[in-house]
């Protein structure tokens, strides 16, 4: 088999990329990285010798092939090791149109690149030194970033701090490990270098930090991908009409005939500096329409993942036996609710005087009326500080889960500590307690791991 068709896995080519968003634009920016980028750029590149450029200068000129100018061109040279990836990289920005962009990427790949797989480019800056995987993994973050909280959680956590401290514990925990496994050296030797009491210490203190960090997780979840928030309700509690309006758009059709909606609708807006994924629901009743039926069971399963439930009740048609059996239900889900009392210009003052004091929020969402009041309720609901620069807030699904094995390792170790367990065992579990924080930065990995966190970045970055 040729070297070529191991391409993907050879870190020592040359990979191409648009590094901008597809689609027409005014400007797009090609990214090379790898020892034969700049060479590889020059191939094309009527202008000076790039080859003979300072690092970090930029140089106007031409993309050609042959005798035929594909594009007027600005071209960046970046040398090794002073790169994003730490390898010769250039970036050439040319104009937006897709044709320019797909006949130079086209050339560069003639002339010897290839197409970077999805997340390349960081993955060889992590692998190259220039930052740990969880710093990677902030990278996505910060492009992906929808809020200015978002956008500091994740700035924060590429800066190190996160990792610096997880490093530094793990450095503490070998030392300790190191001494354990130093006496069993001296199996017949009554010694122990390894202090139980400072070990006890460590590990408490160790603890009582990652529960600060796990405990973190609630609020760095919300920042980094919001709160599934599902409009539920029977057939024309107004579900769809209250989407549109906290999306100020006509984002679901509204009609009169029951069962309209029949699969959620999903759309997401900015509150108070949090995003809320918005799921408008088919409405809850028994029905012989399969199709319907269908969606109503989706409906249920919505209900249950979600965060917070908006639970809409038209007040024109329902009664308050029917509003206790409906609430009822919603509490045995386990899920915090709103309780959304709709249509109140057409509801009787019966209804409306029984629901006094009941935490009801009364609207009309085809009036617009209380809408800002409903808003405000739904940001009582979600508690988040303001992320501040220097602040350490877990996002990572993936590290929250390696924190919580730690925390359970560790957990083992005091009990073996306990159960005067021998010191063989003792540093197994202190082993295994390295090995999950070291998967977090990357001091521990597996190409498998690697390749699932990569392949979810955007190609060209």
């Amino acid at each position: 088999m040729s070297p070529k068709a191991h391409a993907p896995n050879n870190h020592d080519d040359t990979i191409v990329a648009l590094a901008t968003v597809q689609g027409v634009s005014a400007l797009a920016v090609i990214r090379l990285s790898g020892k034969d980028s700049i060479k590889i750029a020059q191939t094309a590149f009527a202008g000076k010798n790039l080859l003979e450029q300072q690092s970090h200068t930029i140089h106007f000129g031409a993309i050609t092939d042959g005798e035929r100018t594909i594009d007027d061109v600005l071209v960046s040279v970046f040398k090794e090791p002073n790169s994003f990836t730490h390898e010769n990289a250039v970036e050439i920005s040319c104009h937006g149109s897709p044709i320019i962009i797909k006949e130079i990427i086209k050339l560069l790949l003639k002339n010897g690149a290839r197409l970077a797989q999805p997340g390349e480019f960081t993955k060889r800056a992590f692998l190259n030194g220039r930052f740990d995987l969880a710093q990677a993994e902030a990278v996505a973050d910060l492009i992906h970033a929808e809020t200015d909280n978002a956008r500091q959680a994740a700035h924060n956590q590429m800066r190190g701090g996160f990792s610096q401290e997880i490093k530094r514990l793990r450095e503490e925990l070998i030392h300790f490990a190191s001494l354990v496994e130093l006496e069993l050296d001296f199996g017949e030797e009554d010694v122990e270098f390894a202090k139980r009491d400072d070990l006890k210490n460590l590990i408490l203190k160790i603890q009582s930090y990652l529960q600060v960090l796990i405990q973190s997780f609630d609020q760095g979840n919300v920042i980094k991908n919001g709160v599934p928030t599902v409009i539920a309700g029977k057939p024309n509690a107004g579900k769809s009409t209250l989407l549109n309006v906290l999306l100020n758009e006509e984002r679901a059709i509204v009609s009169h005939i029951p069962g309209t909606t029949r699969d959620s609708i999903e759309d997401e807006m900015i509150l108070g500096g949090i995003t809320f994924r918005f799921i408008d629901t088919a409405g809850l009743r028994d029905t012989q329409d399969e199709i319907e039926a269908i969606g109503v069971g989706r409906t249920r399963e919505k209900m249950k993942q979600a965060s917070l439930i908006l639970y809409m009740f038209d007040l024109s048609q329902t009664n308050s036996t029917e509003i206790k059996q409906e609430e009822d239900e919603l509490k045995l889900l386990g899920v915090p609710f709103i309780k959304v009392g709709n249509k109140v210009d057409k509801a009787n003052r019966f209804i409306l005087r029984s629901l006094e004091n009941q935490d009801f929020v009364m609207i009309s969402a085809a009036q617009k009326t209380n809408i800002e009041e409903l808003k405000n309720l739904i940001l009582n609901q979600v508690h988040i500080n303001t992320v501040k620069q220097g602040d350490v807030l877990v996002t990572n699904l993936r590290h929250y889960q390696n924190l919580t094995m730690t925390f359970d390792s560790l957990s083992r170790v005091l009990k073996s500590m306990d159960d005067g367990v021998t010191g063989d065992f003792l540093a197994m579990d202190i082993r295994q307690s390295l090995h999950y924080l070291g998967e977090i930065t990357g001091e521990i990995t597996t190409d498998d791991l690697l390749e699932n966190i990569f392949s979810k970045f955007c190609i060209g970055k």
